[in-house]
Parts: structure tokens; sequence; C-alpha cells
């Protein structure tokens, strides 16, 4: 039995998130993003699940994609950052690796490749979002030369990044696609939609999609919730009770006495903090699980340590597992307390954290 923290991955719960991204856009082929080593779900042991299901795989650089490849996933894979040497142009050559070019340097690089397998690339477009992306009046002249180098597979890809898609209100989305569609030729292979593009914009539903955050079981919203969604947590991170305080009236807790007794009372210390990705600044107030019922932290996040507030839980007993986030207590319910988002908390769950994978092609759970 692990007494330390834990991160369970629930692969059913990403076959279903991935089930439910078809159904909203049930024409498109989908790239399941799992750059940042799977939001910090496994990258190998997420690929290998989601590669089954998805038409192919998106991560940021060339290198996360050649680790796929020794690992022997064979299905495509989007460098979304494409490449920035050239060693990185032969290296995704070599590797079967479909590379975005939102610079002209990039293309330079392409123009200088003497790479023998031939390579796809995706012009990603700047539409709105102004982070990476070619300048809109640029794409034509990007276009023609494109069409002259060697080995490059036809025809071209056209992406774009969504800024706004998370606020549905927001009329930058729709401008957004408008602008891509307009750029590109007849019959181009687009690629729009993010999670919540895909999820509330018709228009972002093209030939490809790319969920990201909702594999995981996240909502990219602020409402609806994740559950409202249909979404079900891939991750549940867990610890257990290493120590029960029973504090008086007064007793202050924690580093720099921030929280103070209001009466005596116990107070369960579990065994997790910030060393483990949990948020420092979670502050006060922000609710675990224990044994199925909610308890609030009391002072601050220690590097190994949380201390909770155990009143109304006389039954709770030393070695007693504690869920900071995931089945039953949503990740994204964490990160609004503790003033970010569930990406961040879930790509910082560090190495320290093994990860113990259940439902994959095996059926069998392994810790990393």
């Amino acid at each position: 039995m692990l007494t330390g923290p834990r991160a369970l991955i629930d692969h059913a719960a990403l076959r279903a998130n991935l089930a439910l991204a078809r159904q909203h856009a049930p024409e498109s082929r989908v790239w399941a993003v799992v750059k940042a080593d799977a939001y910090g779900h496994g990258l190998l042991e997420v690929a290998a699940t989601l590669a089954a299901e998805a038409d192919g795989l998106a991560v940021a650089r060339v290198e996360e994609g050649v680790r796929l490849r020794a690992a022997g996933v064979g299905v495509p894979i989007l460098v979304l950052e494409g490449a920035i040497i050239l060693e990185e142009v032969d290296a995704a050559a070599h590797h079967r690796l479909e590379l975005a070019v939102h610079q002209e340097e990039q293309l330079a690089l392409l123009e200088q490749a003497r790479t023998q397998p031939p390579l796809r690339v995706w012009l990603k477009v700047d539409t709105g979002m102004h982070r990476l992306g070619l300048p809109p009046e640029a794409v034509a002249g990007l276009v023609e030369r494109l069409a002259r180098c060697p080995r490059l597979v036809r025809p071209f890809g056209f992406l774009t990044h969504l800024a706004n898609a998370d606020a549905p209100e927001d009329g930058l989305t729709a401008r957004q696609c408008e602008r891509l569609r307009a750029l590109t030729p007849p019959g181009a292979v687009l690629s729009i939609g993010n999670s919540a593009g895909l999820l509330a914009f018709a228009a972002a539903r093209t030939d490809w999609v790319r969920p990201g955050i909702m594999l995981y079981g996240s909502s990219p919203f602020v409402h609806p919730t994740a559950a409202e969604l249909g979404l079900r947590p891939a991750m549940t991170l867990q610890t257990r009770l290493i120590a029960i305080k029973h504090l008086r009236r007064g007793d202050a807790v924690g580093y720099g006495g921030t929280w103070v007794c209001p009466e005596d009372m116990a107070v369960g210390v579990a065994g997790i903090g910030y060393g483990d990705g949990y948020p420092r600044h979670a502050p006060s107030g922000t609710p675990v699980l224990i044994a199925g019922r909610r308890a609030p932290l009391v002072g601050r996040v220690s590097m190994d340590m949380i201390s909770i507030d155990l009143r109304g839980l006389p039954e709770v007993k030393l070695g007693d597992p504690v869920t900071l986030w995931g089945e039953g207590l949503p990740v994204d319910e964490i990160a609004a307390r503790a003033g970010t988002i569930s990406y961040e908390l879930l790509c910082r769950v560090t190495p320290r954290v093994p990860r113990q994978h259940l439902g994959t092609a095996t059926r069998e759970a392994r810790v990393l």
C-alpha cells in the first residue's frame, strides 16, 4: 500500500472523453493532444490508449514526437510548434512527423532540407491570437514557395489556434474561423477546433479538430462544468492521512500561523504538498475528500504536507485515503480556489508522484 501520493489514471475515462469529442464533431478527424506528458498523465501510456481511438496525436515539440515513434506509436503525429532547426526537420522526416509552419524562417529550413522521406506540413495562420502564426497577408506567397519545395506531401494543411473559444459569447472565434477559410484555397485541409472550439462552435468543426483538456476530463469553460458536459476525470490525485493532531482553541497551524483553531479540534496532516505539485497558493477552505466526505484545508501548504480541518469527521483514522482532485472532486474547482486553471494543476504533478494506470489495453494497473 502506498502511503505517499499517487495519481490514478483512468483510461476508460480517456476513451469516453474522446468519444464525446467525436460526438460533437462527427464529420471531423481527431488529433488527440498529448503534449506536456499528456497534460501530466503520462505520455506513452496515454498515447497508447488514444492512438487506438483517435486519427492522430498532436504534440508541441519534435522531441515528443520522436519519443512516441520510438515507443512504437504508428498513427500520424502533428508537431504544433514545428521545427526550429534543420536537424529537427530531418528528424521529423525520418520519423514521419507532420510539422506546423508558423513563421517564414521555418519555410527557409524546409527549402534547405534534403530529406528523403516525404514530409507533410501545416501552415499555421495567425487569425487573431497573435502568438504563433503566419501573417494573413503573407500566406499566398508562402504557399507558392512551399509548392516549389521538393518532397512535401500535397495538399498542405492549414490550421489556426483560437484565442477566446472558452468564452462562447465572444465574437472573435467566429471571425477567426472566417479568416482562415477566406485565406485557404478550395479543398484545403483545415484544422481549427480545440476543446472549447469543437464543443461550442460549428464553424470550428473542420476536417481535423484538436481536443486537449477535455480528453482529460476538465471543462474548457467556466460554465458548463465538466460533469454537465458529460466529461469524466482521467486523473484522481490521492494520498493518505499521516497524522491526526488534537489541538486547542487558539493554536496556530502551519508556517506563519496563518490559521488559528477557533475551538478545541482535530487537525489531520496528509502526505502531499507543493513538492508533489499540489498548489502552494491553495488557500484555507480548499476542499479535499476523506472517505468521500469534504473537509477544508487549514494553514499554508508545505512542501510535503497539508493540514485538514477534521471537525465533523470523528471516524477518520490514520492511513485513510485523501482525494485532492478527481473522482468526486473536480480539478476545475480546486484550480478556481487556487486562482489558476486545471491545465496547470494537471501538468504540475511532479514525477515524484507515481502514476497508476487503470483500464489500459491489458486491463491491468501499472505503477511506473
